[in-house]
């Protein structure tokens, strides 16, 4: 029989596992934005601490206009090796309409983010990002795991 990662550290206790891989703490950040006739751009919503493995996320926004779409992404940082990542608008939502209200899912997939693991000692700034002339309220949930 085979071994997961995680479960052959339990075993051996080298290297030992991190809190957001065992015993960690779930914590959810919450932030809501009400735009008004807003132009295109990026709102940001919350920071995740460093080292926080990320689980999943959910947006809900009220019609936010004709001819609008909203992503989720992340906002510019430097990682711990002091490289500076820029700005990704869809990380983990890429552009949705947003004309009817919503109710969408974020850092549902590995390749959108799920089950990563945070690498910016600062923390990571998620951001809103529409398009269009957006009138509306836009709340956003993560969760996350952490010590």
């Amino acid at each position: 029989m085979s071994n997961s990662t995680q479960y052959a550290k339990t075993l051996t206790g080298v290297p030992k596992l991190d809190t957001n891989e065992y015993y960690g703490r779930a914590r959810i950040a919450f932030a809501d934005f009400t735009f008004a006739s807003t132009a295109a751009g990026s709102v940001n919503m919350f920071t995740i601490p460093n080292g926080a493995r990320i689980i999943s996320g959910r947006l809900h926004h009220a019609a936010l206009g004709s001819n609008t779409t909203i992503s989720v992404g992340s906002a510019a940082y430097v990682n711990a090796a002091g490289v500076t990542v820029a700005a990704d608008v869809d990380e983990y939502k890429a552009a949705s309409g947003s004309t009817g209200v919503g109710d969408l899912g974020f850092a549902l997939t590995t390749a959108l983010g799920e089950n990563s693991v945070v690498d910016a000692p600062l923390g990571l700034v998620v951001t809103i990002t529409t398009a269009g002339t957006a009138s509306g309220l836009a709340t956003a949930t993560i969760t996350f795991v952490t010590d």
